[in-house]
């Protein structure tokens, strides 16, 4: 039984109706019409009806209660998190790759649960294993009732003992016969320690997190061209970028047996030695530039005569060749325009600040860059 609205000409009515078996076939039978749908809407008769209706409904009387503020939730529980996440990690085939890796051992409680849970944590509420018992308190895992923070602890360290193992696994569990790894993406970040954290790890550097005064470690993952993840390294906090990349490219090629891929990173990774030895190993690479350090690009590639083609909306490209290196010089319309007006906004709050207070100036570090001689203020 349910209710329909009758077109009748301009006017709508609403129905009770309800379906009949008659034969093979099944009919519908009006039990009542109620009336003009605009008229009842009016006079407020479909909500007085559906509440004298409720009366007879346990849940929809629940609801109306609370509605009212008559019911109050002594309790709320998260059910997303677990419902987005979950169907991914059994996409990616982890709950088996884990089942399989932890058949041969006996733990006392789930695992494969426990690991998902923190996991899922860390997606959501970055924090400690601490933290993460806390924040499964109000968020429904299945499978994960009853984890303790010793588990939670063991989870994590599971995963320290086999992340190569998992990557490996992961690898080979999503490829197949026409599966080709032509591109392979890396980069670095920055995760600092706060507290007495990073006792191993932690190091000071150069943070991209701008927190130089505590101790960091860097993290560097590897993504193929269709953006899976195929790898996660971690160092010292004192690591240089440049140093990363090759030794991730000889952990990589012998893990995941990758030979034809090119190799993609930014100007962070881009140096001499590093130049000197992918083309020592033949390998095919595309780095980033620095565009005012470098002399050769600064004087030569920039001023290079020949237009630009355009690939993309907003992205025009040129191929420029000096000696044995080619270039690709990318350009893009909207960013230069934007950073035209940031440059203009800048120059003119300098210009501001240096009729008001020119001491203000010498501990900025955005405007630093903009000033080529400092006069002595009572001079």
């Amino acid at each position: 039984m349910f209710i329909r609205v009758k077109p009748s000409g301009a006017r709508k009515y609403l129905q009770i109706v309800e379906n009949h078996r008659e034969g093979k076939r099944v009919m519908q039978r009006v039990i009542a019409t109620l009336g003009r749908l605009d008229e009842m809407v009016a006079r407020g008769q479909v909500d007085v009806l559906l509440r004298s209706l409720s009366r007879f409904a346990t849940k929809v009387r629940l609801l109306e209660d609370h509605r009212r503020g008559g019911l109050l939730a002594r309790s709320s529980i998260k059910i997303g998190p677990e419902l987005a996440f979950g169907s991914l990690w059994k996409k990616l085939g982890l709950n088996d790759i884990l089942a399989q890796m932890l058949s041969i051992r006996r733990f006392e409680f789930p695992m494969e649960r426990a690991i998902f849970a923190s996991v899922l944590h860390r997606m959501f509420s970055s924090g400690s294993d601490r933290s993460a018992q806390a924040w499964l308190q109000d968020v429904r895992v299945e499978g994960a009732e009853g984890l303790e923070l010793h588990h939670l602890y063991r989870a994590m360290r599971f995963l320290g003992e086999n992340k190569d193992r998992i990557e490996e696994a992961l690898f080979h569990n999503n490829r197949d016969l026409f599966t080709k790894t032509s591109l392979a993406f890396f980069d670095t970040t920055t995760l600092y320690f706060e507290g007495g954290g990073g006792e191993s790890l932690g190091q000071f550097g150069h943070s991209k997190d701008h927190r130089p005064d505590l101790k960091q470690m860097v993290v560097g993952a590897v993504l193929s061209g269709d953006g899976r993840p195929l790898a996660c390294e971690l160092w010292p906090g004192n690591q240089a970028d440049a140093k990363s990349l090759l030794p991730v490219i000889d952990g990589v090629k012998k893990r995941f047996d990758i030979n034809e891929v090119c190799w993609v990173a930014d100007r962070g990774m881009a140096s001499k030695t590093v130049i000197e030895e992918l083309e020592a190993r033949c390998l095919t690479y595309i780095l980033g530039a620095r565009l005012r350090r470098v002399k050769e690009i600064k004087e030569e590639v920039l001023s290079h005569p020949g237009p630009y083609q355009e690939v993309a909306s907003n992205l025009q490209v040129k191929e420029v060749n000096i000696k044995d290196r080619r270039y690709v010089v990318c350009y893009n319309p909207e960013q230069a325009a934007k950073d035209a007006a940031d440059r203009e906004a800048i120059l003119d709050s300098l210009a501001k600040t240096l009729e008001v207070d020119p001491r203000a100036l010498v501990g900025n570090q955005g405007y630093r860059r903009y000033l080529t001689h400092f006069p002595h203020p009572f001079g």
